[in-house]
């Protein structure tokens, strides 16, 4: 029996990890108000006392205008803490894996991102995942850092329930369309993780930074047609630009991320979006 330690309970990736555990594991989730991720060294001691043969940090601070007024919130999140989680994991040989994100990209060119890419985040938000990152890195015990994008679910707030919530007043929106990644259920990313989790558990996990998204890769507007075509909903999608709709953040235009490497060392393959959408749309109740 696999004992998964997961920090986070009712984040969107936290949430699809309760459903994915298999009976081969025991999987436990610390909600907000076991684990204060503002402090690094209450996480720390967590994992010190654990009973865990993984941890995985499906926590972090995402709201990502925000993050340009809330910095050192962002950082105490989505850096320190996980500095201070991966430390711990390595002091008792424990595997660490982390979720980080498409932002630590600064969105340039059309090429999909290696995972060896010089890094260039735009905003605080980024630049706190990738401190983050670095900071797993650098606490040199077994781990993976799981880049991933654009991720949806039924749960909390995200593109998808953005859209249906629109798409259900308004007859026509309009949509950023010169932005391009993948879609990403956060019941894909679950199993990603548990996958590579057990890999780890069986003495086969590989140590490194991953990235993991959907394919096709296509633009928010493209997302946004097909989100209402799968829901069945008549609303019409205006293209627009990126400086059409200004944000107190920028996005990344190009968040498409090269997959093969997680392919080539863990046999996890990019799933399809549309599947998974139309699961969030119809099997899960939205």
């Amino acid at each position: 029996m696999m004992r998964v330690l997961v920090f986070g309970r009712t984040g969107q990736v936290a949430r699809a990890l309760a459903r994915a555990a298999g009976d081969d594991m025991a999987l436990t989730c610390l909600g907000r108000d076991q684990a204060d991720l503002t402090d690094a060294a209450a996480c720390a001691a967590i994992i010190a006392r654990a009973d865990a043969d993984i941890v995985i940090n499906a926590a972090a601070y995402t709201a990502v205008d925000r993050a340009e007024t809330e910095a050192a919130l962002a950082h105490a999140i989505n850096a320190a803490a996980p500095a201070a989680m991966a430390r711990a994991c390595a002091a008792r040989q424990i595997p660490f894996l982390h979720i980080s994100t498409d932002y630590v990209f600064d969105g340039s060119g059309s090429i999909p991102w290696q995972v060896d890419d010089l890094t260039g985040p735009l905003g605080v938000y980024g630049q706190t995942k990738l401190a983050g990152e670095e900071a797993v890195r650098a606490a040199a015990g077994a781990h993976v850092i799981l880049r991933t994008s654009w991720v949806f679910s039924p749960d909390g707030a995200n593109f998808v329930k953005t859209m249906l919530r629109l798409g259900a007043t308004r007859p026509k929106i309009t949509v950023v369309a010169d932005q391009h990644g993948g879609p990403t259920a956060a019941d894909d990313i679950a199993a990603a993780l548990l996958d590579i989790a057990r890999a780890f558990h069986k003495g086969r996990g590989i140590s490194g930074t991953y990235h993991f998204s959907g394919a096709p890769d296509v633009s928010w507007a493209n997302f946004a047609r097909a989100i209402f075509a799968t829901a069945g909903m008549d609303c019409t999608v205006q293209d627009i630009p990126s400086s059409a709709y200004p944000t107190p953040a920028a996005r990344p235009a190009n968040s498409r991320l090269d997959c093969s490497a997680l392919a080539r060392d863990y046999a996890i393959a990019r799933p399809a979006w549309q599947r998974s959408l139309h699961h969030v749309l119809h099997d899960q109740g939205e």
